[in-house]
């Protein structure tokens, strides 16, 4: 699934094309997402500038003057610059065509969401799928004692409680298992069995591996494409334990173990990772 990173790498991608540009046309061949895509949606954005592009967690804001368009990558999609007379592929479902640029929208679960909403019913931050978000990894606030503080009393173990998203937003399945790597943390241990320092070791750990992700472009998808089109690089190459299971530790060379928590793949050293 498109992370933090992915979806911050395609904001910045298309952030430098489209602000204060108008959206000349919004063109919809497949409106069953996620949820149903608003069939007047097209009709509202027509000829609307983008004023700014934001990001909350995993979900891409376009703002225009009359409410904010909210876009998400679903679990194996992208958004892309295509040529301007480039025909859409398979699973091609949304285009933002400007007037020099298109972007399109591919995504062949249809898990994603092209969604509305409206500047007169409050901010976006008050949207259903946004007001439950923890706080973002790059916020000033984010250090150990806040990780400290969301723990507490929490019988998870700590990779759920990293993906759950309510202590931090954007800790997505590999950056987690890559962020305890580096906090030397096990993820099987509950997140309310850590101390203030482990919290503060683990904070740092998670903002230094998504701005290395972020510097790299992210890579949490094999066939990941950014807006431009470039695939991201980053896991492929530099990885410490995601997906290397029975390989050597990079740092002590005891064998990386794989285990399944809550249904998804955790990787991790067993002897430099304690509980």
């Amino acid at each position: 699934m498109p992370e933090l990173p992915e979806v911050e790498t395609t904001r910045r991608g298309i952030d430098a094309i489209i602000k204060g540009q108008a959206l000349r046309r919004l063109v919809v061949r497949e409106p069953r997402m996620r949820w149903p895509i608003p069939a007047d949606l097209p009709a509202l954005l027509a000829g609307r500038p983008v004023l700014a592009t934001d990001r909350r967690g995993k979900y891409l804001l376009l703002r225009f003057e009359h409410g904010v368009q909210i876009v998400h990558l679903g679990m194996s999609g992208s958004l892309r610059r295509v040529g301007l007379d480039e025909a859409p592929r398979k699973h091609d479902h949304v285009d933002w065509v400007f007037d020099h640029a298109i972007f399109r929208l591919h995504d062949p679960r249809r898990f994603g969401a092209v969604l509305w909403h409206p500047a007169d019913t409050g901010p976006v931050e008050r949207h259903p799928l946004l007001i439950g978000l923890g706080i973002e990894p790059f916020d000033p606030r984010f250090d150990g004692k806040w990780l400290h503080d969301q723990f507490r009393g929490k019988r998870v173990a700590i990779k759920q409680a990293l993906l759950a998203g309510h202590a931090v937003v954007g800790v997505g399945n590999i950056y987690a298992s890559e962020s305890l790597f580096r906090a030397g943390i096990d993820p099987r241990l509950p997140a309310g069995k850590l101390s203030g320092p482990r919290c503060e070791r683990l904070a740092q750990a998670v903002r230094a591996t998504l701005t290395d992700a972020l510097a790299s472009g992210g890579s949490t998808l094999r066939d990941y494409v950014g807006a431009s089109g470039e695939p991201g690089a980053y896991f492929t190459i530099h990885a410490a334990v995601y997906e290397r299971a029975g390989q050597p530790c990079r740092v002590c060379g005891t064998p990386i173990r794989r285990i399944v928590q809550g249904q998804r793949a955790t990787y991790f050293c067993p002897h430099c990772q304690k509980r």
